[in-house]
């Protein structure tokens, strides 16, 4: 930890060294990287720094050609560029390079790399891109400290959030408390609290999941009323987790528990830490951080990752339209899964021991499958432990999209960062991520090559992880 606060001040102090030129900045298209943006924004502003910022989804040779022909000296990448490392490298010779991220890499010299792997410490678990950045901007000036809130949405974008933080994530935390920018309580960790019907809260609830309420509305319905708890109030409109009254959500909570006993391990395990931002409003999308996150997505994956920037700085024109694209973005994830249970015995999905390849190809936006694929790992349609890979086409239809992600919890310790390293390798594609969740993009015309290696691949290492 001390060598990694060390290596943010000497960053720190490069940046304060730099002539007064404009800045570049390139950010990760989700929830950490909008809102590492946002923090590099709000700090760039308050130095009176000019800058240039963009949002991609790859960092690929041809995005990077594109920015060394641009005429720019200083570079920023947030919550990329780890992985590229090389070839951010390669092609931006004679630039003042700064990565600020977590995924897994390698140190190279002659480049400004702040990443917890070159220190020990766990990107996957205790910070996200958007903590690496927020440490960066606290550091550069102790008034950013009122952005932590921004760092603590970041990571739980990037699930870092498990009943809790660990490590640094927890000293964000605090910094976002005293900074009176959000409040933590204990309640159902369920998500939609601030948003959703309650009777569409608990049809969707899969973890905690409810025995014979979780993936059915009518039943929630009947099970909300068996209880004695209200679906609408005095205006005929549906009420929310948020609109409960103290007597009502204790009655919810013994409900609950007492359904699971009997089917769950630990049928009292419903409680979590629910994160709000003071400075929202109650029922709003934005008041909720995990929520919050999830708008970010939306906005990233519909293209908007501009609106999303602004809504995390506080203007109201733009969170207006975040509110339009997240409606946008939950008809697409709609459609995704429509997709998906009509196709369950089509051939684009194949279904094995210990794993399953959805290929979606134009039938799901490309920037759309890693929320299907993430979805479906979340539900009950597999069993824990099993690797669903995804695939979906780009709109030009020249690339194939891919996520990777392992149901409930990875209870076979699989690294599915390595795996799909592996497979993108043999068809000379680049790939990567996390233990839990990684991704690549091939060539359209190596889909077919590169889901049979998968296969034998997936085969492989799902084998040894159940035996």
């Amino acid at each position: 930890m001390e060598k990694f606060i060390i290596a943010i001040n000497e960053a720190v102090n490069k940046f304060n060294s730099l002539e007064s030129k404009p800045i570049r900045i390139v950010c990760h298209g989700d929830s950490d990287g909008l809102t590492s943006a946002a923090m590099l924004v709000a700090t760039l502003k308050r130095a009176n720094k000019p800058f240039l910022l963009s949002v991609t989804k790859n960092l690929t040779d041809n995005y990077l050609k594109s920015l060394a022909l641009e005429n720019y000296d200083y570079y920023i990448f947030a919550d990329l560029g780890s992985g590229q490392v090389d070839s951010v490298k390669k092609f931006l010779v004679d630039k003042t390079i700064f990565i600020l991220d977590h995924h897994s890499t390698k140190d190279l010299e002659g480049i400004v790399h702040i990443n917890p792997y070159l220190y020990g410490i766990d990107g996957d678990k205790e910070i996200s891109g958007a903590g690496v950045t927020y440490l960066f901007c606290k550091t550069l000036n102790n008034e950013n400290k009122d952005l932590a809130y921004l760092a603590v949405i970041g990571a739980i974008g990037e699930t870092q959030e498990k009943k809790g933080f660990l490590g640094i994530n927890n000293e964000i935390l605090k910094d976002a408390i005293e900074s009176r920018k959000l409040e933590v309580k204990t309640g159902l960790r369920m998500f939609g609290i601030q948003t959703r019907p309650l009777h569409k809260i608990l049809q969707y609830s899969f973890d905690p999941y409810i025995p014979g309420v979780t993936g059915n509305e009518q039943s929630a319905i009947d099970f909300l009323n068996e209880i004695g708890i209200k679906l609408k109030d005095d205006d005929n409109e549906f009420r929310k987790l948020v609109n409960l009254t103290d007597e009502e959500m204790k009655k919810l909570i013994t409900a609950i528990i007492l359904r699971r006993i009997g089917s769950e391990e630990n049928p009292d395990d419903i409680l979590g830490k629910i994160y709000s931002l003071i400075e929202e409003n109650e029922e709003s999308p934005m008041k909720d951080a995990k929520e919050f996150s999830t708008l970010l997505n939306a906005c990233a994956r519909l293209g908007k990752s501009s609106i999303g920037i602004g809504a995390c700085l506080g203007d109201h024109r733009l969170k207006e339209r975040a509110l339009e694209i997240l409606n946008e973005y939950n008809k697409e994830v709609a459609k995704a899964l429509n997709w998906f249970y009509n196709s369950r015995n089509s051939g684009n999905i194949i279904e094995s021991s210990g794993y399953v390849i959805v290929n979606a190809e134009d039938n799901v936006r490309d920037t759309m499958i890693g929320t299907l694929i993430s979805m479906l790992s979340k539900s009950n349609v597999y069993n824990e432990g099993t690797v669903i890979l995804g695939l979906a086409h780009s709109l030009d239809a020249r690339e194939t999209k891919v996520s990777i992600r392992v149901c409930a919890e990875n209870i076979f310790g699989l690294d599915l960062g390595e795996i799909i390293l592996e497979i993108s390798g043999i068809i000379g594609a680049r790939g990567g991520g996390h233990r839990d969740a990684a991704g690549a993009v091939i060539p359209v015309e190596k889909e077919m090559e590169f889901i049979n290696n998968a296969k034998l691949i997936l085969e492989k290492n799902c084998v040894k992880a159940v035996a």
